[in-house]
């Protein structure tokens, strides 16, 4: 599902898309109206994404933690794979060693994400967890000014840590933190797949597998709950808002905007995260950590747009948001 984007050559690790197209020319960047259009479908596509986990949130009670990872990625594999359509031949070794590697960074990142969300809000779970993709940006930047963006989101953790690690439960906070080392694994894994497979066929195989992967905890943790109709209608809703939705508005957003507005934009996540937790959840937040994640924020705008170039954007260097 949450952000940075995918790992790439021409723009750096942190701004290729599993969304990636075969090579053509540079899409235009359309008029204002057209701009704003865009824009708007991007922050509906983010919000769908923070939403869905809200929407998780509400099913741990019902069937827990691995039941919920498995409907979320079976239901999402299996809308991908009747959207995408796959071809399973002509793949080479390599080919399925990449999906491989993604389906298990999606199994591992949608796992601990949601165990990590089950112990904190939701808004400091993914201010934490997109320090992981963060780095990758300023590692990929070489630039020194990512060095000085990185350093502000440490001092927003640092303040989130003055409302109280203690409170928002050590082991929720490691937890977000491995959900972001995976988040940037799920970044190079989703270079590597968009390069050998057209549109998100990659990743159709790759959620498909990551379904597969998740469904013996699922099925060992929560047995015949996960086909009760209200279980299914709250896994189908989670599967279309963090999977089938925004990678449908993604698609139509990225005909419209340069790869610097849409990285930027994606770097709105912990807030939009936080919106949703407080809506849906009833999660309210300290002053403080309030200025911690908009520091987390800023940070995260500042490292895309020192890493990410001013040039038109192409299907192919859109950065997406991680499907959770």
């Amino acid at each position: 599902m949450r952000g940075a984007g995918a790992a790439g050559r021409r723009t750096g690790p942190p701004q290729r898309s599993r969304l990636r197209a075969r090579p053509g020319p540079a899409l235009p960047v359309t008029g204002s109206s057209g701009r704003a259009t865009a824009v708007g479908l991007v922050l509906g596509g983010a919000l769908s994404v923070h939403f869905g986990s809200a929407v998780a949130a509400l099913l741990f009670p019902r069937v827990g933690v691995p039941g919920t990872v498995t409907l979320r990625l079976a239901i999402g594999a299996v809308l991908m794979l009747l959207v995408c359509r796959p071809r399973l031949r002509g793949h080479d070794r390599a080919d399925w060693l990449a999906v491989g590697a993604f389906g298990l960074a999606l199994a591992g990142m949608n796992s601990v994400f949601y165990q990590a969300i089950e112990r904190i809000p939701l808004g400091p779970a993914v201010t934490l967890e997109v320090l992981g993709p963060l780095t990758l940006s300023v590692l990929t930047a070489r630039r020194w000014t990512a060095w000085c963006w990185a350093g502000l989101a440490l001092a927003g953790v640092a303040l989130l840590g003055q409302g109280g690690f203690d409170r928002l439960d050590p082991v929720g906070v490691g937890l977000a933190l491995a959900a972001g080392a995976l988040w940037a694994a799920y970044i190079v894994s989703s270079a590597r797949v968009g390069g050998r497979f057209p549109r998100a066929d990659g990743l159709a195989l790759a959620l498909a597998l990551a379904a597969l992967l998740s469904l013996p905890f699922g099925l060992a943790d929560a047995g015949a709950r996960l086909w009760h109709p209200g279980v299914l209608t709250l896994g189908a809703g989670l599967a279309l808002l963090a999977s089938v939705l925004p990678y449908t508005l993604e698609l139509l957003a990225l005909r419209r905007l340069a790869t610097s507005t849409f990285a930027v934009l994606m770097s709105l996540g912990p807030a939009l995260a936080a919106l949703a937790g407080w809506l849906i959840l009833g999660q309210d937040l300290h002053p403080v950590e309030v200025l911690a994640i908009g520091l987390v924020v800023v940070a995260s705008i500042g490292a895309v747009r020192a890493a990410v170039p001013r040039g038109p954007l192409t299907a192919a260097d859109a950065p997406p948001e991680a499907p959770r």
